[in-house]
């Protein structure tokens, strides 16, 4: 049987400033893995501390993937604008 696991799409402002999206199933031990382990993405290992800007329950992996592809394609500026807007409506 499946579980019925919560799904995010995060959004994390490294050191440098530059940002990084991803997806998981457990917030907390994600970042905690961007700033000290060794499976946090290659991208963040050299950029900590990573501090969390956003994140967004999804339904499932397929949403929380879809999601995560739709922001990371735009550019830095519309991120910038979408998370705001996010952090403005909590």
């Amino acid at each position: 049987m499946k579980l019925n696991r919560k799904w995010w799409m995060y959004v994390v402002e490294c050191s440098d400033g530059s940002l990084y999206t991803g997806i998981t199933t457990d917030i907390d031990r994600r970042i905690l893995e961007h700033n000290y382990g060794s499976k946090g993405a290659k991208y963040t290992r050299s950029r900590r501390p990573v501090k969390l800007l956003i994140q967004i329950e999804k339904p499932d992996h397929s949403s929380a993937l879809k999601s995560e592809y739709k922001l990371k394609q735009l550019s830095r500026k519309k991120k910038l604008e979408f998370i705001k807007n996010i952090n403005h409506a909590k």
